[in-house]
């Protein structure tokens, strides 16, 4: 079964390191190797794995898309989120982490984080983890 891990945005636009909380779900689950499936059921927010050692890649990573995808433009979504959608479908909502002894098997710099395209909210992030 998935657990969910609920979290609360601050920010219209922000990338926040979900990577301990992953790892303490899985941890509660006794399982030691596997996948660890993270997912995302928003429309308008999405899941990634970057580097967590700098915070001025995610920063980066932020204003490249906002410049991609500007904020205003003659979007035809009526509720006006059109851009979060779209930074959504290019991020996308789900990563597949490889689960060695009970720990997430993430490069030195590796981090997973929740994307938030169109904050603040109330989120989730869904966590499954399958046993080899």
């Amino acid at each position: 079964m998935a657990v969910q891990i609920p979290l609360q945005t601050n920010q219209t636009t922000e990338m926040i390191d979900i990577t301990g909380k992953v790892q303490d779900e899985v941890g509660r689950t006794g399982i030691k190797n596997g996948l660890v499936v993270v997912y995302v059921s928003h429309t308008t927010a999405g899941v990634t794995i970057n580097e967590g050692a700098d915070p001025s890649v995610r920063t980066d990573i932020i204003e490249t898309l906002n410049e991609i995808v500007p904020f205003k433009r003659a979007y035809r979504h009526m509720e006006g989120n059109s851009p979060a959608h779209i930074k959504a479908t290019l991020v996308g909502s789900s990563e597949t982490i490889l689960l060695e002894d009970g720990h997430l098997r993430l490069g030195r710099w590796q981090h997973v984080f929740f994307c938030e395209f169109d904050g603040p909210r109330r989120r989730s992030v869904l966590v499954k983890v399958l046993p080899e």
